[in-house]
């Protein structure tokens, strides 16, 4: 189990690592866990398409692997939405 420091610090550099690769920032995070190899798995949401209203954004959710010191491994997108669906279907 991750201290909360420890689980800000690999949520900073994922957060960090992932703009340099998709040239867009992580607009939050909605989850972080160990991996099944003893890295990190972290989900972050990210603004892809601004539109007016912005209701109608399209955000990413991307899922960010990093090891044990922080550095990537790998990234997906899993996901894509309008920011104003209130679940996913």
């Amino acid at each position: 189990m991750a201290t909360p420091q420890a689980a800000s610090d690999i949520i900073g550099q994922a957060k960090e690592q992932l703009p340099n690769l998709i040239g867009k920032p992580a607009e939050s995070v909605s989850g972080i866990e160990r991996a099944e190899d003893n890295g990190w798995r972290v989900t972050l949401e990210v603004l892809e398409l601004e539109r007016i209203p912005p209701t109608t954004d399209v955000l990413g959710t991307y899922e960010v692997l990093l090891d044990e010191e922080g550095t990537l491994q790998s990234f997906q997108r899993i996901y894509r939405y309008h920011r104003s669906q209130a679940t996913r279907e």
